[in-house]
């Protein structure tokens, strides 16, 4: 899997089509992405003895080939490459701009 918390994401298909956010969680069993502020849903909450009842609105997860990373040096959308470093180390690194992202 490509994308990683706290990533810089643009959404490629969908509602939110264009729209950029940050990964908030990932899961790759799954092989998708939550991101914040993107692909909102509303949820019906009973309401319980600490909590007030009523509708939420939260983020769903999105499937991960439908995001991609946004390099922060260029700001272009792009998959990452991985390369390996001469001490062993695996690091990604931008297509377009060979920047290593954190």
């Amino acid at each position: 899997m490509q994308v990683k918390k706290k990533d810089t994401v643009l959404v490629l298909t969908g509602k939110d089509k264009g729209k950029k956010g940050e990964v908030k969680s990932v899961n790759p069993s799954k092989n998708t992405v939550t991101v914040v502020g993107i692909n909102m849903i509303s949820k019906h909450v009973k309401p319980s003895q600490n909590k007030q009842g009523g509708i939420q609105k939260m983020e769903a997860p999105l499937d991960a080939s439908n995001v991609a990373v946004v390099c922060s040096k260029c700001k272009k959308a792009m998959t990452p490459k991985i390369q390996i470093l001469e001490n062993g180390d695996k690091v990604r690194v931008c297509r377009k701009c060979n920047e290593t992202l954190i």
